[in-house]
């Protein structure tokens, strides 16, 4: 008699199964589609090797200004993947640069920032420039608000916190100096350094950054966009500040008033001529009083 084995499963079993999920995404406000503008700013922020390690990404089009009528998507994507970000796709572009993209392989996505932005506007010929704002190059460059109906400032105040958002762990200590060359990244978080950074060092933070030491290398606070966020020195004479990707170098060296200063950096809403360098720029740097 010949036996045989019944395989069949007792219960029925879902080979398919759907969940929700959220995935860490870094939304990349672009603010140029040049391919070298972007080169430039991406050496300058993140340096020739791979900053991020593999994070996913995807492209905020919502702040353009202008834009080539060939817009030459790989070269974007290449770049951004050179400093180690995996790019999905785009958000909140207008239809036109949301068609380009998706004809480059990059689909439309929808971010769940709790935010409404309005998507960017219809492509203009050229880019109007700002001399007065300090050397900030166009890709970087923020365009103003636009002003707010006075029956929605409970929205627009809403509306600002995005950095909300991102995971906080903590504060990250750093108590040992760094020496040129090395890079210390606070992720989600506030970074405080008791040594000295020297120069060709950089340290970046998603928040805040402190320095109770001399800063004489590069320090870029708010690196996931947070326009709030500050670097604060006892004795400044950095190489390299930046906000939320406004920045300023220093390639002649700190201004008399300001070197080996005590200081504070932040974002201004507005262009302003700042009192320690009267120079016209949303970076402010300020002495602090210490005593």
């Amino acid at each position: 008699m010949t036996m045989t084995q019944d395989t069949a499963p007792d219960h029925d079993i879902a080979l398919i199964e759907f969940k929700g999920t959220t995935l860490p995404v870094l939304a990349i406000t672009l603010r140029s589609l040049d391919p070298k503008e972007l080169t430039s700013a991406g050496s300058t922020l993140f340096g020739e090797g791979a900053f991020f390690d593999g994070d996913l990404a995807v492209l905020d089009l919502s702040q353009l200004i202008a834009w080539p009528e060939q817009i030459e998507w790989t070269l974007i994507v290449q770049l951004l993947t050179t400093h180690g970000l995996r790019v999905l796709g785009v958000t909140r572009g207008n239809s036109a640069l949301t068609e380009s993209a998706a004809n480059a392989g990059l689909p439309a996505l929808a971010l769940s920032a709790g935010r409404s932005v309005k998507p960017a506007p219809v492509a203009k010929k050229t880019a109007v420039a700002d001399p007065e704002l300090d050397k900030i190059p166009a890709s970087l460059r923020k365009t103003p608000a636009p002003e707010a109906s006075p029956a929605a400032p409970a929205e627009a105040a809403k509306a600002e916190p995005d950095e909300a958002l991102l995971d906080n762990p903590g504060t990250l200590i750093i108590d040992r100096p760094l020496r040129s060359g090395q890079q210390v990244y606070a992720r989600g978080g506030d970074l405080v350094i008791l040594a000295a950074v020297n120069p060709g060092a950089e340290v970046i933070a998603d928040g805040n950054i402190h320095v109770y030491a001399p800063l004489r290398g590069r320090a870029l606070a708010g690196a996931r966009g947070n326009a709030q966020a500050r670097i604060l020195t006892t004795v400044f004479a950095a190489e390299l500040v930046s906000i939320a990707g406004i920045y300023r170098t220093f390639e002649d060296g700190v201004p008399a008033k300001l070197a080996n200063q005590p200081v504070q950096v932040r974002l201004a809403q507005e262009p302003v001529v700042s009192i320690s360098t009267g120079q016209k720029s949303r970076l402010e740097i300020d002495i602090l009083r210490v005593d």
